[in-house]
């Protein structure tokens, strides 16, 4: 399970991390050290899978939009980095099957809930995705919150600019026993919405009407 490429970029990301984004990394004792694992972001920039996976010591697949896999290079160095392609316009069963034996191998799964980068700092609606495999497997999910990161490297900037990146990994949660599947994936999804927004900024929260459509598809 160990990845080469991972092991001999660390150091480096570590390095720019700490140097160029000032990066902090609190509640890291919230980090199971074994079994499957749901993590859940939101998603503020390119940085943001390398510098959460930091203090990590345990493999973590990525799910990454296929789009990027299009760039023969590109695709070549995610594959080599545990990620696989998920297409977000459609429930990727595909895609479901490679996390689905990811999570059974005892892995950890990265998932970016909101489906991409936010565009305007704020917090996005879920799609249902991740939490519909926590719920299928019984697997706990890790909300994780990422503060600075759209300040240094917002989805309109070709190159990000010195910031100062917190991220925060919050208690795993895990979905509530009973009750109907559908209400179980959005109780889950709920909830650990509401545990990434708790650590966000005012300028970073849920635009008012984005609670109407959380969980969508």
């Amino acid at each position: 399970m160990r990845t080469p490429v991972l092991d001999c970029l660390r150091p480096l990301v570590w390095l720019i991390g700490k140097a160029y984004f000032g990066a902090s990394f609190r509640g890291t004792e919230h980090i199971p050290l074994t079994g499957p694992l749901i993590i859940a972001a939101n998603h503020v920039s390119y940085a943001d899978p390398p510098l959460l996976s930091l203090p990590f010591r345990r493999p973590i697949f990525y799910m990454a939009m296929a789009p990027l896999f299009k760039n023969p290079l590109l695709g070549w160095f995610l594959r080599r980095v545990r990620a696989f392609p998920v297409r977000l316009e459609s429930v990727d069963l595909r895609a479901t099957r490679e996390g689905v034996r990811a999570l059974r191998a005892g892995a950890a799964l990265l998932i970016f809930p909101e489906g991409g980068r936010t565009l305007d700092g704020r917090l996005q609606p879920f799609i249902p995705g991740a939490f519909r495999l926590a719920c299928s497997l019984g697997v706990p999910v890790l909300p994780v919150t990422i503060t600075g990161g759209y300040e240094a490297w917002p989805a309109d900037r070709v190159f990000p600019r010195p910031g100062r990146i917190t991220i925060t990994y919050h208690p795993a949660i895990h979905a509530e026993a009973g009750g109907a599947p559908r209400e179980a994936v959005q109780k889950l999804s709920d909830r650990v919405r509401a545990v990434i927004a708790s650590a966000l900024p005012p300028h970073q929260q849920p635009a008012p009407d984005s609670e109407l459509t959380a969980g969508s598809e």
